[in-house]
Order: structure tokens, then C-alpha cells, then sequence
């Protein structure tokens, strides 16, 4: 079956609108996320924007000669859309949809020049994933059964949020928190961030597990530091302290601080870019994005080098999206998944999801779609060319 037509689309979806009153504000209204820009102060207040931070989704439609569509999503779409539409689209219009090994191929060979570890990585991950499920489709098969299967009944779940007595309220046993400080922030910004952490475990108690995410904002010293000071709150894992390309700090940090386990990956795009951590064995967990670091196919790939590493593979919002959540039901080496909750509490997940078709959770677990391809109950006329 021959691709007959890739395209960058808008869907014409009406969000649920809540019925439920929300008890107060999200987290996310006054929190202070510290990000890489966060070391000046003029993006370092709660609310600052940071530019490179908009993470607008593009939807890729990819059209099989019979009429058959997958649909995928990739980020930044102001970034991607071009890719996808002058390079990406005329390179695999009219070629087998079926082999999708051989268009990932093209693709990356396509964008070399470009910069192969960056947004062109981000937009092919929107192609590949529309033809997963486009794939899904034809076969009358959900996309994890094309991953070889379940194998696991249910995905175990962790909220990533501030408002820990609602993620609690709704089943969550374990939580991710933001982080306030960067590494400019010196013994004020230690002091902040460990309040922030003992207020969480005083929270949700001794038996729950307890991550951090950082988002880039430390640096080495500012991170053995951190680990120091967070040491007696027993934490599951610290999330993304350096940036992607410093793979000598993320081993120094490594052998620094072994009481603390070590993941990565959101912003590490392609295979190429998680090779040195695997082969270091910089970090213990990897956290590839499926709609920023190449899609299933590319993500099929790290999890591979991980797992023969002896490292996890668990997904930057695995639990988030249709896309993850068939990846982490398929993986024996991804354990927990993670759901973004940043709507206000007291509204329940089924009047805030925006992907029609996307299994939700509950009581802190999920079931992913049977459904074939990823199960998206999208139609044809809410498809909207851009």
C-alpha cells in the first residue's frame, strides 16, 4: 500500500469544557519552574516566558492510497511544520507505508545537514508515529499488539504535580515534583528547593515515592549539592539536573552521588544523542519523548541500547499520550508511566482530556486502547488541512 499524501493538520475538536468546579487554581499558576534561561532574572520569576519553551503540537495526517489515514503529533510546531512539509512529504509521498524501518532511514539521512539531533528529529517523530497507526489500521491491530503484545495487565502510574493532595485523592502512589531553583540560586535557592521537597514527603508520607525534575537548571557542583541536601528524603530518581550534551557531567554526577538514582532524556533527540549515556552508563533511567525524539521507531531503538545495558526506559509523559501508553504496555524494561496532571483539582480526568480516544486513569493505573493503531477516535471530518 502506497502513501499517497503526508500533511501537517489542525483537528477541529471541541475541548471538554468542566463541569465539575475546580477547589482552587492548578499548581501551575504561580509555581516557579526553573529552566536553563532561569540563570537571568528576568525569566526567573513564576509565569516568565521562556522562549524555545512552546510546545505547541503539530498533527501529521499520513494517507494510504486506499484512503486509510494514520495520524501522529510531534511538538513545536512553528519549528517542525516546515520540515514535515518541504522535505519530509515529498521524500516518502508514493512509497510501501508498510515499511517503515526503510522511511525512518530516509528521513534521518534527509535531514544530516540539518542537524539530525534536532527539531528535524522532533518533526520525522510526528511522521513515523502517523504511520504506526496507519499501520495499526490496515492490520485491525492496536499499535501494541504490532510491539509484540502486552506484557502487563495495566500500566503503574506517577503524577507529575504540586498539588500532591489531589494527585493522592485520585489514586497516585507516586509524584513527581517541580524545582525552583537553578544553580544561580546558590544557598537561598538549596534552602528553597529543600523546603519544597520535605513540605512534599511530610505529604505523601514514607511509603510513596518521591522524584525531582529540574528541567536542565543545575550545573555538576549545584546538582552533588542538591543530592546532598535531598538525601534523608529518600528520592526515586533526579530528572534532567544538566543539559542533554553534557555527557562527562552526567557521568562525574553519576559517580558522585550514588545513593541517588539519575534519569534523562526528554530533550536528547534521536538515538545518537543517548548512545554515549548508555555506553557510560551516565544515567539509570532514559526518558525519551515519542513526539520529540524520533517516534516509536527511534524510541524502539534506545529502548533497545537500554535495556542491554541493564538500564529503564520510562517515557517522558508515557501516560500522557495514546503514543505512550501502547509503548509502556509493549516494554518488559518500562515500569511506570507518567501522567502530566495540570488542570485544576477537583476536575476529573474525563472532562479535561484532549485526545479523543486516549484510555485515562484510574486509581493510579491505565489500560491502554485495544482499539487498531492507537486507538484515536478522530474523524474524518474533524481533520482539518492546514
Amino acid at each position: 500500500m502506497k502513501i499517497s499524501q503526508i500533511r501537517v493538520v489542525d483537528l477541529d475538536i471541541l475541548r471538554p469544557q468542566p463541569r465539575t468546579q475546580s477547589r482552587r487554581p492548578s499548581w501551575l499558576r504561580n509555581v516557579q519552574r526553573a529552566l536553563p534561561l532561569s540563570k537571568y532574572p528576568e525569566f526567573a520569576q513564576p509565569g516568565a516566558w521562556h522562549p524555545g519553551a512552546d510546545e505547541t503540537p503539530a498533527w501529521i495526517q499520513v494517507v494510504a492510497e486506499d484512503g486509510t489515514w494514520g495520524l501522529g503529533m510531534c511538538a513545536f510546531a512553528a519549528q517542525t511544520t516546515p520540515v514535515v512539509e518541504q522535505i519530509f512529504a515529498p521524500l516518502l509521498k508514493d512509497r510501501d507505508c508498510m515499511a517503515i524501518e526503510f522511511l525512518n532511514d530516509l528521513m534521518w539521512r534527509s535531514v544530516q545537514r540539518l542537524g539530525a539531533e534536532g527539531h528535524a528529529t522532533i518533526a520525522r517523530s510526528g511522521v513515523d508515529l502517523a504511520l504506526w497507526d496507519l499501520k495499526g489500521k490496515l492490520l485491525d491491530l492496536p499499535v501494541y499488539r504490532l510491539l509484540g503484545g502486552p506484557c502487563r495487565d495495566t500500566l503503574s502510574l506517577y503524577a507529575t504535580s504540586d498539588d500532591l493532595d489531589w494527585a493522592m485523592e485520585l489514586g497516585f502512589t507516586s509524584f513527581k515534583l517541580s524545582n525552583p531553583a537553578h544553580y544561580d540560586s546558590g544557598i537561598p535557592g538549596l534552602n528553597q528547593l529543600e523546603d519544597h521537597v520535605a513540605r512534599a514527603r511530610e505529604i505523601i508520607g514514607p511509603g510513596a515515592e518521591l522524584m525531582l525534575n529540574p528541567i536542565m537548571a543545575y550545573n555538576v557542583e549545584f546538582a552533588i549539592q542538591v543530592a546532598e541536601r535531598l538525601r534523608p528524603y529518600r528520592m526515586r530518581w533526579l530528572e534532567e539536573p544538566l543539559i542533554p550534551g553534557d555527557v562527562r557531567g552526567h557521568l562525574e554526577l553519576r559517580r558522585a552521588i550514588p545513593w541517588m538514582p539519575l534519569a534523562t532524556g526528554e530533550d536528547h533527540h534521536g538515538r545518537h544523542a543517548f548512545l554515549p549515556l548508555v555506553e557510560n552508563r551516565a544515567v539509570d533511567i532514559l526518558q525519551p519523548d515519542l513526539c520529540w525524539c524520533g517516534g516509536l521507531s527511534e524510541a524502539i531503538k534506545i529502548y533497545s541500547m537500554a535495556e542491554t545495558a541493564g538500564l529503564q526506559t520510562i517515557l517522558h509523559l508515557g501516560g500522557s499520550t495514546p503514543f505512550g501508553q501502547h509503548f509502556s504496555l509493549a516494554m518488559p524494561e518500562a515500569p511506570i508511566a507518567e501522567i502530566w496532571l495540570g488542570s485544576d483539582p477537583g476536575i476529573p480526568f474525563d472532562e479535561i482530556n484532549a485526545i479523543p480516544g486516549m484510555a485515562l486513569p484510574e486509581g493510579g493505573l491505565l489500560v491502554p486502547s485495544d482499539a487498531p493503531g492507537f486507538g484515536l477516535e478522530i474523524s474524518e471530518k474533524s481533520i482539518v488541512p492546514r
